[in-house]
């Protein structure tokens, strides 16, 4: 259950129902989740859900969000259906305009009349649209063929609806200030009003909301698809997408300061990508200084609204573990994971967190208990939390303990598309039929640590003991592997002359490329970016990354290494143009 405060908030905006709009209300639902209050949130917005389409679009965006924290097949199901009647209501004649509203209007002048009803209008073509988003993604969740087809054909009808929304919502705003201009020119400077009607009827205020509810959408649209794959954008282009990184920030930032109920949303979407997405998909180079900077400021400005906010919390670790200040970090997560008593979804991904800085701690009792955990409780990939749980209860020195554990990733494995999965089934089958030691289980926690870029946020001090675990390493199968690692933790110290004899030491392994297939092109790729370092040696740098892309087909992790390889082209056209 919520504490004392989030039951007081919640009194407190039932109160005021009756006497705000549904903008408002729908805004103070959504701030009540994020402050821990998930249960009381859904009880506010199914209480009014029938009398305006935003506050059943909050419903239904709770069921959403419940479903992908737990992706349990009934909590997916009852988001579409929620889903679905969001849309039907916003596409009904007579639902919507929430009675208070109506109340204002009723003896105000037909222009007024009509600025309501095409706030109204444009309000529920934006909230179609982020049903038909949310509805793509619980397609894609599936990850059946059928079912991207399908989710790629709803996202084009979703992007159609953004792009027209906020271009005449952004017409709107011009021809607004055009004449606030003229109008307040003509007035003293104490008569001007912000909220005075000045394009049939439509307030400033109410345009700066919904350029604030439509930019959210908007700008995930763009950020989104910047990311995608070089090879899938072709199919991409094709269905009419954009991807305009710079414009998804920008328009995430404006939809993150507005007064719509996605302000908070946008605000969690800008902290995810600065802290979750840029420094895992190396974008910008490999330097996210800048991103976590543009983190740290949006926790302080918004510390004042979520005090104790799990998710704030939660992203707060998340900065404190990319600075490499890992106690820190822990921490936090401590705390997110308290705060979230009654969220087992957002404990989860704290257990997940702790699991992590566990391993870059080398602590790896503590890691074995939290991947343990989410091995026992998550639904999300049991057979990858196994494989997790079994290096590192192998790395800390319970050979037979493992050995039970990875006999039970085949069990677990259910996902035959899933290149996580696949991995893990893989490393699991041959530590159980050779018969693990701890130095190759403390392999497969430093190559996990490699494959999600975590060895950065290692300490001076925790790279020299992997590199000397590594060093006594003597197993042919795994020489490649081994100098990738040894090259990896050679960059993080700065040791760019011994880091690229290691690389090419990997690329040149043609005996363990059966078995880490992954091992050449990655090599080739960290090879060329070192080399991309030096003017002189960019020409070089270039044509690795180059051969990375397409000498190498169908190892593990291809799409994650194109997604890499696609950013740093992209970077090195934008300081030496092609």
């Amino acid at each position: 259950m919520a504490g004392p405060e989030q039951q007081q908030q919640q009194k407190q905006v039932e109160e005021k129902a009756e006497r705000i709009d549904d903008a408002e209300l729908a805004l103070q639902g959504i701030n009540m989740l994020l402050n821990n209050g998930f249960k009381e949130s859904d009880e506010l917005f199914r209480r009014y859900r029938t009398q305006s389409p935003l506050m059943s679009f909050g419903a239904s965006f709770v069921s959403f969000l419940n479903a992908m924290m737990t992706f349990e097949e009934e909590k997916m199901q009852t988001a579409c259906d929620d889903l679905r009647t969001t849309e039907k209501l916003c596409e009904s004649d007579n639902a919507g305009v929430i009675e208070t509203i109506r109340n204002k209007i009723k003896k105000s002048m037909d222009s007024q009349r009509s600025g309501v009803v095409v706030v109204d209008r444009l309000q529920r073509q934006i909230i179609v649209a982020d049903c038909q988003v949310y509805l793509a993604v619980l397609s894609f969740v599936k990850q059946e063929l059928s079912a991207y087809i399908k989710g790629g054909w709803i996202l084009r009808k979703a992007w159609k609806m953004y792009n027209k929304c906020h271009s005449d919502i952004s017409q709107l705003q011009e021809t607004c200030q055009r004449r606030s201009s003229v109008h307040q020119e003509s007035l003293p400077t104490d008569n001007a009003n912000h909220n005075a009607p000045v394009e049939n009827g439509v307030t400033a205020e109410a345009l700066d909301r919904l350029k604030g509810s439509v930019s959210f959408g908007y700008g995930l649209f763009h950020l989104c698809i910047s990311m995608v794959p070089p090879h899938l954008l072709k199919i991409i282009n094709l269905l009419g997408f954009p991807g305009d990184r710079l414009q998804g920030l920008a328009s995430l930032m404006y939809a993150s300061e507005s007064k719509d109920m996605k302000a908070p949303l946008a605000t969690l979407a800008l902290l995810w990508y600065h802290t979750v997405v840029l420094p895992f998909f190396a974008l910008d180079g490999s330097d996210t200084h800048a991103g976590l900077l543009e983190a740290k400021g949006i926790l302080q400005r918004k510390s004042v609204v979520y005090p104790n906010s799990s998710l704030f919390m939660f992203f707060k670790g998340r900065v404190q573990r990319l600075e490499c200040h890992i106690n820190s970090a822990l921490a936090s997560f401590h705390d997110a994971l308290e705060l979230a008593s009654d969220q087992r979804e957002i404990q989860h991904v704290c257990l997940y967190e702790i699991g992590w800085c566990s391993m870059i701690e080398m602590s790896f009792e503590d890691a074995f208990r939290s991947f343990e955990r989410l091995k026992n409780e998550s639904r999300w990939s049991q057979c990858y939390y196994a494989y997790l749980t079994g290096v590192c209860q192998g790395a800390a020195g319970d050979l037979d303990g493992a050995s039970g554990v990875f006999k039970d990733v085949q069990k677990l494995f259910k996902r035959k598309n899933n290149q996580i999965e696949q991995f893990a089934l893989k490393r699991a089958e041959r530590l159980r039929k050779i018969s693990p030691t701890r130095e190759l289980c403390i392999l497969g926690v430093i190559e996990v640590l490699y494959l999600w870029k975590a060895l950065p946020n290692c300490s001076s001090s925790k790279l020299q003991m992997m590199n000397q675990v590594l060093q006594s390493l003597d197993d042919a199968s795994c020489r490649g592997l081994k100098h990738l690692l040894l090259g990896a933790i050679h960059k993080c110290h700065g040791n760019m002359k011994d880091a690229v004899q290691s690389f090419q030491m990997a690329a040149r392994d043609e005996y363990g490329r059966q078995i880490n297939s992954y091992v050449q092109p990655y090599s080739f790729y960290e090879l060329g970016c070192v080399l991309l370092a030096k003017p002189e040696t960019v020409g070089k740098g270039r044509s690795l990354l180059l051969q990375a892309k397409e000498d190498f087909t169908g190892y593990d992790f291809e799409n994650r290494l194109h997604v890499r390889i696609h950013s740093a082209l992209a970077s090195l056209k934008e300081v030496v143009p092609q």
